[in-house]
């Protein structure tokens, strides 16, 4: 199996989130469980192909 790092915040009673790769597509849930089942979803959603201009982090090395 496969794991994405994800970052979260406490915003009142709902946990927000979004996948460390793909910062511009946030989610929530009333508990962990939750967001991370949301944050599955919209994995599943972005890289389904479905969807046009997923913007994505990219990575670049300087000298």
């Amino acid at each position: 199996m496969e794991s994405k790092r994800f970052i979260y915040y406490e915003e009142g009673e709902l946990f927000v989130g979004w996948l460390e790769e793909y910062p511009d597509y946030r989610t929530q849930g009333e508990t962990m469980d939750e967001l991370k089942k949301n944050l599955q979803d919209i994995y599943s959603e972005l890289t389904s192909g479905k969807i046009p201009c997923v913007h994505k982090v990219g990575e670049l090395s300087v000298a």
